[in-house]
């Protein structure tokens, strides 16, 4: 790398060997790329449903889960792809399940909104508004509990701010100085209100100080600020010291879901912040440090195209959950149905 003065040396490229920055590029191009791949899918009526697309916010995903190994735990959201991804999951079972097809990560069951991936630490999106917020405090219980050492990163958005569960998990959270770590992927609207319309505050990391924990507030599609902050929020909670709460400032380009005709944000603020855009910033500072090349990059954006290719034919090809197996994995079958 460039003998360059530490003061002006990225976080991230001082923090993390090149071969890390180079896999956390990957992810995040992977993730733009699956997304994409699956809006593609959805317009052409392979795809049923709805589903909620990440785009421009890769950075919060891939920074916040750098420090995290496979024993520590994420909870997600409807917005989750990117965080099932950064935590390890592979675009062909992830694929499948978006096909609803049996060697999908839930079996077909789960869909867009509800992937876990239990093996890699990742307990699940949640189609509830803040759904995730006390299941994060719940996993950081019983991992203060056994004594583990594991943390939870909770990702949440803007819009669970203003949820009662949000109040009660940093609560809890903060009296029983549980090892979780609380980000806010604020993207500006919950679904198409703009925070300052639904927030009193100006930041949502201003919150914290009424739970007496840490709280800041950042650029989210800064991948290297992201990665520092919950890099220190970590090392807190593994310390024993507890809970933080970090808010990762991003924007989704795409609408709330597919249904959203967007009318309520002008073409200018989306262009404004496609300029913004983190993966670009991300290989910028990655081939302005001497980490990779320009050609590296190139070659690795068809990499991501072409793995995204592979999952979308294995999982058209892979097969269909069977239909005697309609009740498998259901909490309760109502009693009239067993006769």
């Amino acid at each position: 790398m460039p003998d360059t003065p530490p003061g002006n040396t990225p976080y991230a490229v001082r923090a993390y060997r090149p071969e890390a920055l180079r896999e956390a590029l990957r992810k995040m191009l992977l993730i733009r790329k699956f997304e994409e791949g699956a809006e593609e899918c959805y317009m052409r009526g392979l795809i049923h449903g709805t589903m909620h697309l990440s785009i421009g916010q890769e950075a919060s995903a891939v920074g916040a889960c750098m420090s995290l190994g496979d024993d520590d735990k994420i909870t997600s959201t409807h917005r989750g792809h990117g965080h099932c991804l950064a935590k390890g999951a592979g675009v062909d079972k992830m694929f499948a399940e978006f096909f609803g097809k049996e060697t999908g990560y839930c079996r077909g069951r789960g869909g867009s909104m509800h992937i876990a991936d239990v093996a890699k630490g990742n307990l699940g999106a949640n189609g509830i508004v803040g759904g995730g917020l006390p299941i994060a405090v719940g996993s950081a219980l019983s991992a203060k509990r056994l004594g583990t050492g594991a943390v939870t990163v909770c990702f949440f958005g803007d819009g669970a701010n203003n949820e009662g569960a949000f109040h009660e998990a940093l609560n809890m959270a903060s009296i029983w100085k549980l090892p979780v770590i609380f980000v806010c992927e604020n993207n500006r609207y919950g679904m198409s209100v703009p925070t300052e319309r639904s927030t009193a505050v100006k930041n949502i990391a201003d919150r914290a100080i009424a739970y007496a924990m840490p709280g800041v507030t950042l650029d989210g599609n800064d991948f290297s600020a992201v990665a520092e902050a919950v890099d220190g929020a970590v090392a807190r909670a593994r310390a024993g010291d507890g809970p933080s709460l970090i808010e990762n400032v991003t924007y989704r380009t795409r609408g709330h879901s597919r249904s959203d005709r967007n009318r309520y944000r002008s073409r200018q603020e989306i262009a404004l912040w496609t300029e913004r855009d983190p993966i670009p910033r991300m290989a910028k500072m990655l081939v302005s440090h001497g980490v990779m090349t320009e050609d590296d990059v190139e070659k690795m954006e068809a990499a991501a195209a072409d793995e995204i290719a592979s999952g979308i034919e294995a999982a058209r090809s892979a097969p269909e959950p069977g239909v005697e197996d309609a009740t498998r994995d259901v909490y309760t079958v109502h009693s009239e149905a067993m006769e």
